[in-house]
């Protein structure tokens, strides 16, 4: 009897295969990081040939090493990075351009241009999205206009465009199915989140082919089979979900007020704000789930840089050897003495949705050491993160009295407690944190039968430990100002 199930968990840096036995225990994983190509400052690529390698890989390792049999597979779920988007020759399956990724900048000028023809509250009212180049829209836009014979062949109906969760399911199919689900849709920045379909307007606008785009359905059903000429195996693909939407889920952030905050590569709060979409103007109101026929939807802050910080201290400075010794670092000291740094490597995100900022360090004296910056990496990111909660509480007028914590950078200690400290909330981490890959696995499980319902799955969620907030009013406010005045001067790096 098939008894497991397998979450691909796809995301920036790395592509990883979790199994999870039917009650939901991760039994076995397996990860593999794959290149991040930078053409140009602020431009971010990504070979979606090698993604798709590296997901293979590591599924199919997990399976051999962990010595189950293939017929034992019950369903494969879908978790991946959002808004990144891929185009390929639907005949030969091949790229005709690197994907381009969330975090890539190329488009600012262009999202510029649209703000001053006044597309600002129509492409809100539409999709739910502030115009940022940050959406998959103006990415799919520049591949189309930019690389030479590509518009026509879209025009043609000889392309295929979508993220990387269609990239995948159409890969794992052999090329034979070509979908998304609601969540993924909905960060496209062409997607009506009200009429739940491609905006024809906005398709216009950008001068996409409705043709090119993927049909859009629940995030929990069954999409297709794996192909066995592809994988060496088939079974159902039973879940496809956005990484942030998915660690939702996999939370059990199920009421509306449930909040939780990843902290990945960049950090991402979400609030469940039920069957009813909550407009904001700073915050992103976004589709939280789709499933059984229904539309749940979110609120959603996204800080772009966060566990990325570490991963910069680490291979480009050089600073540390692996992640976890900015923890062993940062306990050396009490405090970051005064540094800040501002980690607005592509700008910031909530809710300040500055393009151009650029990262900084500010606050360095003689006696800052080492220690000090892996401390002042770790509190920036606690920053960013009490910024986005902030304006989520400000624009929804529901007072966030617990935030639920996941991701793999939520580990630390150090950090999870200066987060409850500058937020003056109780912050609660699951004993299993990834739970990215959960949500993918309970949606595939309900999908193909191992679990009932929702009910089932609250169950099986268990704490590792709540943060509550320690910090006296004076020296928050203090950290906080100084943390405003390093803000001010990322965004205006240029002057």
């Amino acid at each position: 009897m098939a008894k497991y199930v397998i979450a691909l968990d796809e995301g920036t840096t790395s592509c990883r295969a979790v199994l999870y036995d039917e009650n939901a225990k991760p039994l076995d994983s397996r990860q593999l990081e794959f290149e991040q190509i930078y053409p140009k400052a602020g431009w971010v690529e990504h070979d979606a040939e090698e993604i798709f390698k590296c997901q293979l890989k590591v599924l199919q390792n997990l399976i051999v090493e962990s010595e189950i049999k293939r017929d034992e597979i019950a369903a494969i779920g879908i978790t991946n990075q959002r808004e990144t988007v891929v185009v390929w020759d639907k005949k030969t399956g091949k790229p005709v351009y690197n994907a381009i990724v969330w975090q890539c900048r190329r488009t600012a000028d262009y999202c510029d241009e649209l703000m001053k023809q006044g597309w600002t509250g129509k492409i809100r009212d539409k999709t739910g999205l502030l115009i940022d180049a940050y959406f998959s829209a103006t990415k799919l836009k520049w591949i189309l206009d930019n690389v030479p014979g590509v518009r026509k062949r879209a025009e043609k109906g000889e392309l295929l465009a979508g993220t990387i969760d269609t990239w995948l399911i159409w890969k794992l199919s052999g090329g034979k199915v070509h979908i998304t689900d609601y969540t993924n849709a909905s960060r496209t920045m062409l997607f009506n989140i009200y009429k739940l379909d491609w905006d024809d307007e906005l398709l216009q606008l950008m001068n996409i082919p409705r043709c090119i785009l993927p049909e859009v359905c629940d995030s929990s059903r069954i999409y297709c089979n794996t192909e066995s000429s592809v994988c060496g195996f088939s079974a159902p693909v039973a879940s496809a979900i956005g990484d942030q939407q998915s660690a939702l889920f996999g939370q059990g952030c199920f009421n509306k007020g449930d909040s939780k905050n990843t902290y990945g590569t960049g950090c991402f709060m979400l609030m469940n704000t039920g069957d009813k979409p909550v407009r904001s103007k700073n915050l992103l109101t976004t589709i939280a789930i789709g499933i059984d026929g229904k539309i749940e939807y979110a609120l959603e802050g996204s800080v772009f840089i966060g566990g990325a910080l570490i991963k910069w201290l680490r291979d480009e400075l050089e600073m540390i050897d692996t992640a976890n010794d900015v923890n062993i670092q940062a306990a050396k000291v009490k405090d970051s003495n005064g540094v800040y740094i501002v980690p607005a490597f592509v700008g910031l995100g909530t809710p300040y949705w500055d393009m151009y900022a650029r990262g900084t360090i500010t606050g360095l004296t003689r006696g800052v050491k080492k220690a000090h910056i892996c401390r002042a990496a770790l509190e920036s990111i606690a920053y960013e993160v009490r910024d986005v909660l902030e304006a989520m509480v400000k624009d929804s007028n529901i007072k966030i009295t617990k935030l639920n914590v996941d991701g793999g950078a939520c580990v630390s200690d150090i950090m999870m407690q200066f987060q409850a400290d500058i937020m003056n909330t109780r912050v609660c981490r699951p004993k299993n944190v990834e739970t990215t890959a959960l949500g993918a696995a309970y949606l595939a499980m309900l999908a193909c039968g191992l679990l009932k319902n929702k009910s089932e799955l609250l169950k099986k969620r268990t704490v590792d430990k709540v943060f509550e907030p320690k910090m006296k009013t004076e020296q928050r406010k203090t950290l906080l100002s100084g943390w405003e005045k390093a803000v001010e001067r990322s965004k205006k790096w240029e002057c």
